[in-house]
């Protein structure tokens, strides 16, 4: 390695440590195996997530396994079971509402797309935008549950900080629109989309934001 290269690498890890984030997140030194580890989430979340109810489970679970990993914890298929199962208690009901609500605007938008009612592009629009409104905000409120292990108390976490940092909603939205194309493009990439929205939802979790006053 050259001496500016060598000069340059050790600036970042300085600012790396002076920010705190290699010391409050070691174990995403390791780009590569975050990477695998991001992936390696996309698959237990599908699993889990299998049974349709236990989608809200399997993200909140999939968002505590990055964690503990970023963290330099153990991180087992194990530890993400018994996530699952505890998120899973009162979870199921969640994974109801959200199910329900995901069929009825799932029917406005086909009802909407076929142009039988009047007005039927602003009903489009809307449809569109509830839902993807609706997993942004699923995926926001189970990268919370984690903290506070109660999904009523991470749902109104989640609304606050909704609205103190706005970007990082923009940015969840975006991850949302982006995993949906990838796998309405090509369905198997449905499972490293779902690992990169849990990462994403975690990441924006966790921003540096200012309160409003």
């Amino acid at each position: 390695m050259s001496p500016r290269r060598r000069d340059a690498a050790d600036r970042g890890r300085q600012a790396a440590v002076h920010d705190g984030s290699t010391l409050r997140w070691p174990g995403g030194t390791a780009k590569f195996a975050l990477f695998g580890e991001v992936l390696w989430v996309g698959v237990l979340c599908c699993v889990g997530g299998l049974g349709i109810l236990t989608i809200p489970a399997s993200l909140a679970a999939g968002s505590a396994h990055l964690h503990r990993f970023l963290r330099a914890e153990a991180s087992t298929v194990r530890h993400f079971a018994a996530d699952f199962a505890a998120a899973l208690r009162t979870g199921w009901l969640v994974g109801l509402g959200v199910a329900a609500a995901v069929v009825l605007l799932l029917l406005d938008i086909v009802v909407a797309g076929s142009r039988s009612l009047p007005g039927w592009q602003l009903v489009l629009a809307a449809g569109i935008v509830l839902l993807v409104g609706l997993l942004a905000g699923l995926a926001g409120v189970t990268a919370r549950w984690q903290d506070v292990r109660s999904w009523r108390a991470a749902g109104r976490l989640w609304l606050r900080e909704a609205r103190e940092d706005p970007a990082g909603v923009l940015w969840l939205v975006a991850a949302v629109v982006l995993t949906a194309m990838v796998a309405w493009q090509l369905p198997p990439l449905i499972i490293p989309g779902v690992g990169c929205l849990v990462f994403a939802a975690f990441a924006t979790s966790v921003r540096e934001r200012r309160p409003r006053t």
